[in-house]
């Protein structure tokens, strides 16, 4: 009689097969919480350890119980968005005895450098300020509340908060030209910057102002034709223009 065996890759992966299996049971029994699945793809049991965890923040509707004009004034002004306890800390012990437990009253520069030193990486128009440049040594309360943070003089510089920008086309050949030269920025834009953003150039034509061959500007300025300078590429996409120079 002919016995008939499997062929020995066959084997190897059956054995591979029966050993994963197995691991994974192991794993399941000894390693995977028991309340794994129970609710979802995550541990059931955890809602109810979060609920034994004690409570910090209170939050912005009891802090207003007792400070309605820091609040009010606040909901009408730049940090409406920003949370009490963002600045003053965690404050249910405070409620729970407002005599004895005095919340964090932030006076140092630090605390509001957090959000508001420069960070090139951060949106543009949010208010940022070099800390050495910037009323050195000053604290910020001296002029700005924190529950309404509008400065007392709207910024008449673009760089006061394009500082990179500024410094940028400081070095430029683009020194000279006023930023209103290229962009239209409406009074809101100073006062709230991301509710009025200002214009931009849209076309090669703007730049052939200046630097088309037909173009009434002096000798020095450079000049294309715009006919076939770039082909179908806009100027800014080989010119960056607070450093134009050719990359």
């Amino acid at each position: 009689m002919r016995i008939w065996k499997l062929p020995g890759p066959v084997v190897r992966v059956v054995f591979l097969l029966v050993l994963a299996v197995t691991a994974l049971i192991f794993l399941r029994r000894h390693f995977v919480p028991e309340t794994f699945g129970e609710l979802g793809h995550y541990r059931a049991a955890a809602v109810a350890m979060n609920a034994e965890v004690p409570i910090q923040y209170a939050g912005l509707q009891a802090c207003a119980e007792c400070h309605e004009e820091e609040a009010e004034t606040k909901q009408h002004s730049y940090h409406r968005g920003l949370a009490c306890e963002g600045c003053h800390g965690p404050s249910v012990a405070h409620t729970e005895d407002p005599i004895e437990v005095q919340p964090l009253v932030p006076r140092e520069r630090n605390s509001c450098l957090r959000c508001h030193e420069y960070r090139f990486s951060r949106p543009t128009g949010f208010p940022q300020v070099i800390a050495d440049l910037h009323n050195p040594m000053e604290p910020c309360l001296g002029c700005h509340d924190p529950h309404d943070p509008t400065p007392p003089e709207v910024p008449g510089e673009c760089s006061a908060c394009h500082a990179a920008i500024a410094r940028t086309k400081a070095v430029s050949h683009h020194y000279a030209i006023d930023c209103e030269t290229c962009h239209e920025a409406t009074d809101e834009h100073r006062v709230d910057p991301r509710s009025s953003l200002p214009t931009k150039p849209r076309d090669r034509e703007f730049c052939g102002q200046c630097h088309a061959k037909d173009a009434d500007s002096l000798s020095s300025i450079p000049s294309v034709d715009l006919a076939d300078h770039g082909g179908r590429y806009i100027c800014w996409q080989c010119h960056y223009p607070h450093f134009p120079e050719a990359q």
